[in-house]
């Protein structure tokens, strides 16, 4: 019996040391570059960088597979630090590509200024109102108001208002994309932070068929091309198109839109205080 058991315990010692050496042998080493990336990046996993979240971008720059300005949510910081535990420098020119991108409501028609063609009685959410004839209402290029960018939204900087109408705080708004991609209407866009000047209108609807429908929709009257001194503004399928690389943000085109649907941030900010 004692023979027995000494060899079994032989035995047990001989592959325990044989297993611990091919643990060894056949370690995958770890990278502790994609855990030190992973630090940094936000943690906000929207996909934005066209990866399935954080930790997967935080890999594939370890292995050279993305760039370390791939993180649009980061921004220039976040590539910097990533280019730093990478051993590299930040492009610049890439860097200026994924300046910080601020979500956009183009639309001003919410239930006290577009009208309704009939009652929508379905599902409380854009997709399934989307459905059945834009939910009734009287523009079918009108915000839906059933909140579903708020639903989305990752960081919590979409609220819907007693308008129905998504309202923006640019302080929480890191332009992830997720608000933009699940409307069905388009009426969210991303521009860059420092465009303070935007079309608050996504109609391409006739004029006439835009005032029967709505009071705040463009009427493409041209108004806006015509005094704007640097040509940055056009009408383009009855909807009026500013041209930010020309755009001086002079206000001129805000200021004698007579359906006050080009809107100046910097104003309304001013009217907050």
């Amino acid at each position: 019996m004692l023979g027995a058991i000494i060899s079994l315990s032989a035995l047990g010692l001989a592959f325990g040391g044989l297993l611990g050496y091919a643990a060894k042998v056949f370690a995958v080493a770890t990278d502790t570059r994609a855990e030190a990336i992973k630090e940094i990046l936000p943690g906000a996993n929207c996909g934005a960088c066209g990866f399935p979240g954080c930790n997967a971008l935080a890999e594939a720059i370890a292995k050279g597979e993305a760039d370390v300005c791939a993180c649009p949510v980061g921004g220039q910081w976040v590539a910097q630090k990533v280019a730093d535990i990478m051993g590299t420098s930040v492009d610049m020119e890439t860097a200026a590509e994924i300046a910080p991108l601020k979500a956009k409501l183009i639309c001003r028609g919410g239930k006290e200024e577009c009208g309704q063609l009939a009652e929508y009685d379905g599902l409380p959410d854009c997709r399934a109102a989307n459905m059945y004839a834009s939910a009734g209402r009287a523009c079918t290029y009108a915000c839906l108001g059933f909140g579903n960018c708020e639903r989305v939204c990752p960081f919590g900087a979409i609220r819907m208002d007693e308008n129905r109408l998504p309202v923006i705080d640019p302080e929480k708004c890191t332009g992830c994309r997720k608000c933009v991609e699940v409307c069905p209407k388009g009426v969210l866009t991303l521009l860059p932070e420092t465009s303070r000047i935007y079309v608050a209108c996504n109609s391409e609807a006739p004029a006439r068929e835009v005032t029967s429908a709505c009071k705040v929709g463009c009427i493409a009257c041209r108004i806006c091309e015509k005094v704007c001194p640097f040509d940055a503004i056009h009408v383009e399928n009855n909807l009026a198109v500013i041209d930010y690389e020309k755009c001086r943000q002079c206000g001129l085109c805000v200021e004698k839109c007579p359906r006050n649907i080009i809107i100046d941030e910097r104003i309304k900010k001013a009217q907050a205080v």
